[in-house]
């Protein structure tokens, strides 16, 4: 009877594997995890704490239904109007956006700030390693020294 067909892993899935278990591939997608909890955290700031100050302060209008209708039939919401079909510019769906991604991207821009100084104080901590030149030169140094000693 015939020795069965030994089935060898490509090289290539080998590789893709030793990607994936980079620790900074699985950072990233802990990242990307946590990015978008923290995305629904943010549409639920804008849309039910900040837009409805800015309603009141524009006259009590939902900001989010602010919108200007290019061609067709004007209805009670933005969602009925499109779905009449008609062309629309959301505004308010526009700005609400805008103020997302600027909470977002102070929000990083603090984490990134934090992580830098963490980094920073950790690199202060850390002994510097000196290079072979360094440890070289530094030879050269004591040697002579020692000569001039003698």
């Amino acid at each position: 009877m015939a020795s069965p067909i030994s089935l060898r892993e490509p090289a290539w899935l080998q590789e893709f594997k030793a990607f994936i278990m980079r620790g900074s591939v699985v950072d990233l997608a802990v990242g990307l995890v946590i990015g978008a909890a923290f995305t629904t955290i943010v549409t639920s700031l804008v849309e039910d704490l900040i837009n409805p100050f800015i309603g009141l302060i524009i006259g009590g209008v939902d900001f989010s239904n602010v919108f200007v209708v290019l061609n067709g039939e004007r209805r009670a919401s933005l969602a009925a109007t499109r779905e009449g079909g008609a062309a629309v510019l959301a505004v308010g769906s526009f700005i609400n956006t805008v103020i997302k991604f600027l909470i977002v991207a102070f929000a990083i821009f603090w984490v990134v700030k934090a992580l830098s100084r963490l980094r920073l104080h950790e690199l202060g901590k850390a002994p510097p390693v000196a290079t072979p030149t360094e440890k070289l030169l530094a030879e050269i140094r004591d040697e002579l020294k020692a000569q001039r000693a003698k």
